[in-house]
């Protein structure tokens, strides 16, 4: 039996039941930008090594090992929130493929080495925010939604550093770092390949972007058709339905 923490609770976290992960309304719980990101992310079938930094509670570690039988490292700075993880890990007996390290992802060299990951995902801070009174008064939350320990470029550094040459980046984000974040791909030498915009419904501003880039790839950005969460009514579309229950 798990052990849960102050306001911790457990959450399945897909529909079959099949997988469980610890959850905290004040530290962390994951969100449907992580469930895109782990549909979205090409990952290889059988064998090879995932790298998933800014993991939070292990959304995406834990989802991508229902798509993979490749081994699956996660980065996590807070280490409340590692600690979750590692129990949720623990908890769904994927000790042998989910491994979680507690630390931040620009100083991961000496852990990880270089050039030694297949695919690198991450879901890092969206906010570039310059000022303290704009911060989130939850530190747990202001650590994972602003840039307070980690830039941009500093996540995307750490994304060309560990996945091998010809293998794949993929990041969710805000549409209103779209540029950022391309610009920032290409100076690291990872090309923009595939890119889709995410709205809560047909009419709606888009609020998410998911985007992938190849290290040392030849320029050719595939647009994605736009994928919209809600209908009119309010229930879930088609595609929404396929990506969040599966």
């Amino acid at each position: 039996m798990v052990q849960l923490i102050d306001d911790e609770r457990l959450d399945y976290l897909v529909a079959d039941e099949s997988l469980q992960i610890i959850q905290s309304p004040t530290a962390f719980s994951f969100s449907l930008d992580a469930v895109l990101l782990s549909y979205f992310a090409y990952v290889p079938i059988k064998k090879g090594a995932i790298l998933d930094l800014c993991s939070g509670n292990g959304a995406i570690p834990l989802l991508l090992s229902r798509r993979t039988k490749a081994t699956i490292t996660g980065v996590e700075i807070q280490e409340r929130i590692y600690d979750m993880a590692e129990r949720s890990i623990e908890l769904n007996r994927l000790t042998e493929q989910i491994k979680m390290i507690h630390g931040d992802l620009k100083e991961m060299q000496p852990h990880l080495g270089q050039s030694k990951f297949d695919v690198v995902t991450c879901n890092p801070p969206y906010f570039k925010t310059p000022s303290k009174t704009e911060y989130n008064q939850n530190e747990y939350l202001t650590i994972a939604r602003h840039e307070v320990y980690c830039t941009l470029d500093d996540v995307v550094k750490a994304c060309k550093l560990h996945v091998r040459p010809g293998g794949k980046v993929a990041m969710v984000h805000r549409p209103g770092r779209l540029v950022d974040i391309l610009t920032t791909f290409r100076a690291y030498n990872l090309e923009p390949k595939r890119m889709q915009l995410v709205y809560p419904k047909k009419g709606k501003e888009a609020n998410m972007l998911l985007v992938e880039g190849i290290r040392d790839g030849k320029a050719d950005l595939t647009i994605l058709p736009p994928l919209y969460i809600y209908n009119e009514d309010g229930t879930y579309t088609e595609k929404a339905k396929e990506i969040i229950y599966g």
